[in-house]
């Protein structure tokens, strides 16, 4: 019975934005079908999620009763539950800020008639790029959630989105055209599209084509997951756009490339070891990512050099090709999400009621507004690694992984397919940029807490410090009217997500299992092979 909750988790998005299309003008109408329709995909996949993870395998639906391969299947293992339903409620809580935030503002940022229709269109295409079984459907989702992703970066119309929104449309289509052409030439090669099919057929293949077909995979993955060097886009493109349409940005689209590297590595190239190259590229995207970050005065820029910097300790929990590195990167992959979609909402908050994202402009917030303090100050914390937080607890996970793999005490048993781990010194030399990548974080949100919340406004005329000395302004910041006044929406959607934020510090212990026995599933491909073809591949 539960299989058929499968296509839901497509079909109700694409369904409710029909719906909330034709509802017009019906502002009220079109929220309500918003927010219905995200809260029942993220009980469903809470339905699944306990499902497969009390059965220890996982779910293979064929659509319109097609059989793999020849048809198309959705597939929900623990990996793919725990993406969708982490997923669905950060799209929910975005959705009642900006509905609060639409409310106050008369929808000039987020038209109703456009807002939620499109926002929809994006939550189908990054759940069906969860649950894809093949290639091909998996570029349909990419396809879906991006060209939804075009109408909400330009939401507005102003000059700047529209440029932001020119660079990004042509990052995507190459990093769209990067994935096709692999497409074409896995199934030139192999007859098949099917994940399950590939990891058996890729396997077959001369080494030399294998390593092509790999590392076109991986590029294209690698821009929509924006990990140096293919990262350059990113900071000048998500500042641009409305605090919502810029949180779900955050938080969810790079992760979608990072799940999609994670699938590769795990299933379609058990058998390859690019364990050296993900280690130098995670090491290379931590410390370009910060050192981008501290030359920012405008916390929009700030974090989105962060985002960048932070997808490197995934890379590096890839690169340790273990089933402990890959258990942190999951966990650490929930609390990314989470985090940085909160702190962009909350940067959202500092925007309304400072009228500005900068530390040169902004002051006395601490005082004006205590909430907005809290709520900016925790996440921030949070993402910095301070004990006892989920991000502490991430790192030390990578970390702990990366010593036992670096000190040869991960059993060969607990390795990813025949991959081994990278040089010994590689990955120390990793851990130690990452442990000076998470101070560099903490510094750089403590010094934004401090100038902005603690710094009294009074100071504010011909302030001098060496805290801001070398930092630069976003290209074209503007000031924003300020007031003083925040919808409750706005306010309790942020809160929410903080307590969430909080959660997985309370619920550590659970969440590192559960992640621990998703990884368990990826650590032999055949695991999810069984899932799609019970009786063997034919």
């Amino acid at each position: 019975m539960t299989d058929a909750l499968v296509p839901l988790m497509v079909l109700l998005p694409l369904i409710g934005a029909a719906v909330a299309l034709m509802l017009g003008r019906r502002q009220r109408a079109q929220m309500a079908v918003s927010t219905v329709v995200l809260a029942a995909v993220a009980a469903i996949a809470a339905v699944l999620l306990a499902r497969v993870d009390a059965s220890g395998s996982g779910i293979a639906v064929a659509v319109g009763a097609w059989p793999p391969p020849f048809g198309i299947v959705l597939v929900v293992d623990r990996l793919s539950a725990i993406m969708i339903i982490i997923s669905a409620l950060m799209l929910l809580g975005v959705l009642v800020y900006a509905v609060g935030q639409g409310i106050a503002d008369q929808h000039r940022e987020t038209p109703v008639s456009i807002f939620h229709p499109t926002y929809l269109i994006l939550s189908a295409g990054v759940f069906n790029a969860f649950i894809a079984g093949d290639l091909f459907n998996l570029y349909v989702g990419f396809e879906i959630l991006l060209s939804a992703s075009y109408v909400l970066l330009t939401l507005g119309g102003t000059g700047e989105r529209i440029r932001a929104g020119v660079t990004y449309i042509i990052v995507s289509l190459v990093s769209s055209l990067f994935f096709l052409s692999a497409i074409a030439l896995v199934y030139g090669a192999t007859g098949t599209a099917n994940i399950a099919q590939l990891s058996v057929r890729l396997a077959e293949l001369p080494q030399d084509v294998q390593l092509i077909l790999h590392l076109l995979l991986l590029i294209a993955f690698g821009i929509k997951a924006a990990v140096f060097p293919l990262s350059f886009w990113l900071p000048d493109s998500y500042p641009t756009a409305p605090a919502p349409v810029t949180a779900v940005f955050a938080g969810l689209l790079t992760k979608v490339g990072v799940y999609a590297i994670i699938r590769t590595e795990t299933v379609l190239f058990p058998e390859s070891d690019l364990s050296t190259l993900f280690l130098v590229i995670g090491g290379l995207t931590l410390a370009v990512g910060i050192l981008g970050a501290l030359t920012q005065a405008d916390i929009k820029r700030l974090l989105s050099f962060t985002l960048v910097s932070h997808i490197g300790y995934m890379i590096f929990g890839i690169g340790l090709a273990s089933v402990a590195g890959l258990a942190a990167t999951i966990y650490y992959v929930i609390h990314h999400i989470s985090v940085q979609t909160t702190l962009f909402l909350t940067t959202g908050l500092i925007e309304r009621f400072g009228g500005s994202t900068s530390i040169t402009r902004l002051g006395g917030l601490r005082r004006a507004s205590p909430m907005l303090a809290v709520l900016f100050f925790v996440p921030a914390m949070n993402l910095g690694g301070i004990p006892p937080f989920s991000g502490f607890l991430g790192k030390v996970g990578l970390f702990v992984s990366g010593a036992d793999a670096a000190g040869g005490a991960t059993p060969s048993t607990e390795t990813l397919g025949t991959s081994t781990p990278g040089p010994d010194w590689l990955i120390w030399t990793v851990v130690a940029i990452g442990a000076a990548t998470s101070i560099v974080t903490l510094y750089a949100l403590a010094r934004f807490w401090n100038l902005a919340f603690w710094r009294p406004k009074a100071e504010l005329e011909g302030y001098r410090s060496r805290l801001i000395d070398s930092v630069q302004e976003a290209p074209g910041a503007t000031t924003v009217v300020a007031t003083r006044t925040t919808p409750v929406l706005m306010l309790a959607a942020t809160a929410a997500l903080v307590a969430l934020t909080l959660a997985l510090t309370v619920f550590a212990g659970p969440l590192f299992e559960l992640s621990s026995r998703a990884a368990e599933n990826l650590r032999d491909a055949s695991v999810y092979v069984s899932i799609v073809f019970p009786g063997g591949v034919r």
